[in-house]
């Protein structure tokens, strides 16, 4: 997201913020104060100033009543870039609030990825109302840029860029960024166009610095090897600035014509966005956020508590098989917990190394034989020495050998199981195409629980069987 750094104002923080990085109670209070008594001047005093990031966690630190108050009282000072710092509920119940005409005035003063990210989450028919009050080219570009995929690098670019001609000299280049105003606030590429608004290739800053005012840009240009398709998802974006240590890049679309310029910063906010929904899905809490209504937050988190009732319900269809052998020995069900949590511990820690290495496509067809190996043996490792330790003490604990090395038995096979269902489970989930990071965890669980049940219960039985 682009936005003014902080320049001189830095003192500010500190008295914005505490030394935990959270935003200072007597800070909010006083602002809320300052709403309450509609003192615009004392709130221009002390918002006007601050950066957007810290306008953002002002907002989520009010009241709702608040926000929406400061956002009116500000008015034509507040900044609307701030709305790209805060959670999409927040964000949609200050802008539900506003006339289109404010959103369509303080749009054309925003970077265009910051006007597509708060024009992406409005109904149609409120985007199209905004857009038609836009001037044709910002509105054209910002239409553009909608069309595109949700999660794309279209979306996310910005369609701000400088672009010439090949022929034209450093010294033209150099007069036309010092007189044309339409130019983006920072840039730190020229891309090389042709008429057809083709690319070319860039060039630097620096090298146009350091080149004569007559040499021509063709002669110092270089290719963009890594142009993004602006289809190509944001992740796949972020991964091609990892991987090529990039600090901007140009956007095409299918003709490989230049539509616009993914920045760090963008491609920072994605990456962060990214790995928050991958720890969400994991916890099987899809995409929520903090500022969630208690609604939406059930209605997200039910569809899987249901699915995981239904393996509960398998693993207890295995414990039922064994119902004869637990009454004859009730030391069994004290132990079956055990074994049951340590293996789905097992399983979790597998199942996380394993869905992040294929998020960031560390685990590919040619490591995965090996990791496979890798995992296995570290299950049997882990499992030979926590069954060496539960033996012992639930030999000790209960005063019977034969029980310690039955549950030492069943806790290297549960193990072991674990490794395996924490590494193919998320493979076998993306060969099918779905998101390993959300459907895992519950069939991991499943499986270390039943295996674990069923080798504890099948081999107590047959030690009891053969007493």
């Amino acid at each position: 997201m682009q936005g003014e750094e902080r320049s001189e104002a830095e003192p500010g923080h500190a008295e914005i913020y505490g030394e935990d990085g959270v935003i200072r109670g007597p800070f909010v209070a006083h602002i809320g104060a300052a709403i309450a008594d509609r003192d615009i001047l004392a709130l221009k005093r002390e918002v006007g100033d601050l950066h957007q990031s810290e306008v953002g966690d002002l907002l989520e630190a009010l009241l709702p009543e608040q926000r929406r108050a400061l956002v009116e009282l500000l008015g034509s000072d507040f900044d609307f870039s701030a709305l790209t710092e805060v959670d999409e509920a927040i964000r949609l119940d200050i802008v539900d609030n506003l006339p289109n005409e404010q959103i369509a005035q303080a749009v054309q003063e925003l970077d265009s990825d910051d006007a597509v990210y708060i024009l992406e989450d409005l109904d149609q028919e409120d985007q199209d109302e905004i857009l038609s009050q836009l001037p044709f080219t910002e509105r054209i570009r910002l239409r553009r840029a909608l069309d595109y995929p949700e999660e794309s690098a279209g979306r996310r670019m910005q369609t701000e860029f400088v672009a010439v001609p090949p022929f034209w000299t450093v010294g033209q280049t150099i007069d036309y960024m010092r007189e044309d105003k339409d130019l983006p606030d920072r840039f730190s590429e020229i891309f090389v166009i042709d008429a057809t608004f083709k690319l070319l290739g860039a060039v630097g800053l620096d090298q146009v610095l350091r080149a004569k005012r007559a040499v021509k840009v063709e002669e110092i240009m270089h290719e963009t090897r890594h142009a993004i398709p602006a289809t190509m998802d944001q992740e796949e974006a972020a991964r091609e600035f990892e991987q090529y240590d990039l600090l901007s890049a140009a956007v095409v679309d299918e003709n490989e014509r230049l539509v616009g310029v993914l920045t760090i910063d963008d491609v920072v906010d994605v990456i962060q966005q990214e790995a928050e929904e991958d720890l969400l899905r994991m916890g099987g809490v899809g995409d929520e956020e903090l500022s969630d209504t208690v609604t939406a937050t059930s209605r997200s988190r039910v569809p899987w508590l249901l699915i995981n009732l239904c393996t509960a319900f398998l693993s207890a269809s295995v414990i039922s098989l064994f119902g004869a052998t637990i009454e004859e020995m009730v030391a069994l069900a004290a132990l079956m917990p055990i074994v049951a949590s340590l293996g789905g511990n097992a399983g979790t820690q597998t199942m996380t190394v394993t869905v992040r290495a294929l998020a960031t496509r560390d685990l590919d067809i040619y490591n995965a034989g090996r990791v496979i190996r890798r995992e296995v043996l570290v299950g049997l490792l882990n499992g030979a020495v926590i069954a060496t330790l539960l033996g012992v003490v639930a030999g000790t604990w209960f005063q019977n050998v034969d029980l310690g090395l039955v549950i030492a038995a069943a806790m290297i096979v549960n193990m072991l199981a674990a490794s395996l269902g924490g590494i193919l489970i998320p493979l076998f989930l993306d060969k099918l195409g779905a998101d390993p990071a959300i459907s895992s965890s519950i069939f991991t669980t499943m499986i270390t629980d039943v295996i674990g049940f069923l080798a504890f219960l099948s081999f107590a039985s047959w030690w009891l069987h053969l007493g």
